[in-house]
Parts: C-alpha cells; sequence; structure tokens
C-alpha cells in the first residue's frame, strides 16, 4: 500500500474538514457557520466531501477515539492535530466507505513529519485489526448524563439510536389539499396534512414543484408551532425571528396577515427570496424583537426563540460537542426577556406560541412555567389536537416530540412548543 504523502484528489477537502472541525470542536463555531466560510471556494464535490467527513467524525466521535486510544502509548491531547487527523481517516475508512490507501494517502500530507509517522501507525495497526464501530454512536457523558436526568435512560438509547444517521427530507406543501398529488409525485410519504418526508439525498431544486414553489424545506416538528395556530383568517401575527421563513410561508398560506421581524438582514434576503417563489405575502421587518413594536396589538405572535437547537442532533451533530451548561443559561436568560417583550405585543384574548428545537427542559418547559409565573394574565391555551402528527400527544398543556417518536417513520427533531392565551 502506497501510503506517501501526495497531492491526491480530495486533499483540499480534507484541509478543509480539519479546519471546519477545530473552528466547532475547539472554538464552538456551529459546523454550518465554519462550512459557509471555509467551504465555500471548493468544488461541490469536494464540499459535500469536506461536510460529510466532518458530520461523521462528529457523529461517532467518542467512538472514534475510544478505537484510537486503543492504539497509543500514552493518550494524545484532545485538541492534538494527530488525534482530529486520525479521527478524520477513520470516519472515512470504517463511515463512508473511503479505501484505506486513500483515506491514510490524504491524512499524512495534513501533519508535521513527526505526528505524521504517529498517524500511519495507528491506521496500519488499526487497519490490520479490522475495526468496526458499534450499532448507534455513543454520547458524550455531558450529554447523556444531562438528557438522561430530564428524559430516562429509554431517551438517550434512542437518541443513539437516531444519531446514526441524518434525519430524511420532510416537506411542506403550501396546498394541504395537495398533499396526496405531490406525496405520489415525489414519491414521498405523509405524515400530516401538507407534509412529505423524502428520502435522504434528494437534490432538492431539481424536484418537481420547486421552481413552481409548490413547497419547501422544513422538518416536521418545526412546522408544529404554526400548525397549532390553525386558520387564521386574516388576523395579524408576528412571526419573530422568522428566517429563513418556513413558520412565515406556513402561516402565510393558512391565511393569517404575517409581518416577519429578524434581525439578520441576510437571512431575510432569504426569506423574501422563498415567498417570491411559493407566491406567499407576508411583510418583512429587520429588527431585534428586544426593541421592535407592532403598530396595534396583534391576534397572535409565534416567538422560535434562539436556542441550543440541541434537538436538531441529528443533522446538526456538532451541537453535542458545543453546547453545555454555560451555552443553555445564556439562552435561557434571552428566552426569558424575549418571551417578556413579546406578550406585550399580544391583544386580550389573543396567543402567544413559545418554540425552540431545544431537548433542554430549561428552555422548554421550565421557561414556559416561569414565564406564567411572572404574566397572571397569560394561561395555557387548549392545543387541538387534530392539528398534530398520529403519534404527537400534548403533555401538561405542552407540546414536547423527542428522540424515540415516530421512529418507524424516520423520526422528529427534539421541539418545544408551549401556546399560550392572553386573558381578556
Amino acid at each position: 500500500m502506497n501510503t506517501r504523502p501526495t497531492t491526491a484528489t480530495g486533499l483540499a477537502a480534507r484541509r478543509t474538514a480539519l479546519r471546519m472541525l477545530d473552528a466547532c470542536l475547539r472554538t464552538g463555531q456551529p459546523l454550518d457557520q465554519a462550512a459557509s466560510a471555509m467551504a465555500k471556494g471548493l468544488e461541490p464535490s469536494d464540499r459535500a466531501l469536506a461536510i460529510a467527513i466532518a458530520q461523521e467524525v462528529l457523529r461517532w466521535l467518542p467512538d472514534l477515539d475510544l478505537l484510537i486510544d486503543s492504539q497509543t502509548r500514552l493518550p494524545l491531547a484532545e485538541d492534538a492535530k494527530a488525534r482530529m487527523v486520525l479521527r478524520m481517516a477513520l470516519a472515512q475508512m470504517l463511515r463512508l466507505g473511503t479505501p484505506p490507501h486513500a483515506a491514510i494517502s490524504t491524512a499524512l500530507p495534513l501533519l508535521d513529519k513527526g505526528p505524521r509517522r504517529l498517524v500511519h501507525g495507528v491506521l496500519g495497526s488499526l487497519w490490520r485489526l479490522q475495526p468496526t464501530l458499534p450499532e448507534a454512536p455513543s454520547l458524550t457523558h455531558p450529554v447523556a448524563d444531562r438528557w438522561k436526568a430530564a428524559w430516562g435512560a429509554e431517551m438517550v438509547e434512542a437518541a443513539r439510536v437516531a444519531l446514526t444517521e441524518p434525519p430524511s427530507l420532510d416537506l411542506i406543501v403550501s396546498d394541504p389539499s395537495q398533499t396526496a398529488k405531490w406525496a405520489e409525485e415525489l414519491e414521498g410519504t405523509s405524515l400530516a396534512p401538507g407534509h412529505i418526508r423524502l428520502a435522504r439525498g434528494s437534490a432538492i431544486e431539481m424536484l418537481p414543484g420547486y421552481a413552481d414553489g409548490a413547497w419547501w424545506v422544513q422538518d416536521l416538528a418545526a412546522s408544529l408551532p404554526a400548525r397549532l395556530l390553525g386558520q387564521g383568517q386574516h388576523r395579524e401575527i408576528a412571526d419573530l425571528c422568522a428566517a429563513p421563513g418556513g413558520k412565515t410561508m406556513q402561516l402565510a398560506s393558512q391565511g393569517w396577515n404575517v409581518t416577519a421581524l429578524d434581525k439578520s438582514a441576510k437571512r431575510m434576503e432569504r426569506l423574501s427570496a422563498n415567498l417570491e417563489r411559493t407566491g406567499l405575502a407576508a411583510k418583512s421587518n429587520i429588527g431585534d424583537v428586544l426593541t421592535w413594536e407592532p403598530e396595534a396589538p396583534l391576534d397572535a405572535v409565534l416567538l422560535d426563540a434562539p436556542c441550543t437547537a440541541t434537538g436538531t442532533f441529528r443533522r446538526h451533530p456538532d451541537v453535542l460537542h458545543r453546547i453545555g451548561p454555560r451555552q443553555i443559561a445564556e439562552l435561557v436568560e434571552l428566552q426569558a426577556a424575549m418571551l417578556d417583550k413579546a406578550a406585550a405585543m399580544v391583544k386580550p384574548g389573543g396567543t402567544l406560541v413559545y418554540a425552540t428545537c431545544s431537548l433542554e427542559p430549561e428552555e422548554g418547559e421550565q421557561q414556559a412555567d416561569a414565564f406564567l409565573a411572572r404574566h397572571g394574565n397569560f394561561a395555557k391555551a387548549k392545543i387541538d389536537t387534530a392539528l398534530l402528527p398520529e403519534g404527537i400527544t400534548p403533555t401538561d398543556g405542552y407540546v414536547r416530540t423527542l428522540p424515540g417518536m415516530l421512529a418507524d417513520k424516520g423520526g422528529l427533531d427534539g421541539f418545544f412548543i408551549a401556546c399560550l392565551q392572553r386573558k381578556g
């Protein structure tokens, strides 16, 4: 086997993956942001490979480290470049089907001479042993311990299984009466009116209906907050933290007069483009939830608040390694301030929907309970269970999705939703 350093095809992708992983694990940068900054100059195939390598390392990191540590006399430092390169090479061999010679020949040029010998030796020793990974990834102890305390051991095991592969692709149809038509044409399955689930790997922009704006991409769990608001009948609603626009489009298609607010001008450009593609209408505002004021009290407000996004770990495995108590505490404080501000926008008898794509109770149940304790003029609203997909039921007046739910149908992101009504 020739493992001499070369300028092998795909070396640029490996260099980029290494930089992305370093940014994620050492500085806490979200992987999506790192990819946008570091992979934009690559050929599409190299960009896809760099992201795939990084995601598989993050998905299987504890198990890859066990293999590495089994073949080193002294443990490598957690942030050692050699460890990261070993993780990448093993992820390619064991998860992406990369031939060993290609994984090794593109790993060694990433290192200086000394670490190069170490990496070559570890990879050679491991490959002679024909290593394997477990059936499902291991969660890091801080995450597993935190989720076990909150949701129990069964949830942790379900999360491990869910982490094994990225999720399916969910679409939301702008006209729910056309769900069956589009499910048949796209060869997908529907788990709720207006929803279609496709297999991973679909080339979105090439699918029928994309250019015509018949549907958009949105996880089924992420579609629940807007679903629970029902038909708008031309009532006024603000979608706070709205970009890139999935919930805004849902609300518009449900007959609400929507004002979409987000402080990111760039993300609001995406929202405007999505509205144009789908032919749906909403008023767009660039602004901060904490300072923005509606022209008049609103019939409803949807606050999909900034959060740790740990519920999206299937497609964003970096959250398993970036998020800890400090990040949770900081976001809980911001969410509370946003909730207080949003409450003042709702007219008597109106509805405030609070949602996060988080599996942390501090950002969900505990946050909503604390809000109700502060605001005696709000109470839990009655939830119309007919608006929820089969298999999802409210608990104590809230909607919570967890790993394991609808597992036989492709699963769900972790989500929390509270429907709160202002008393008259």
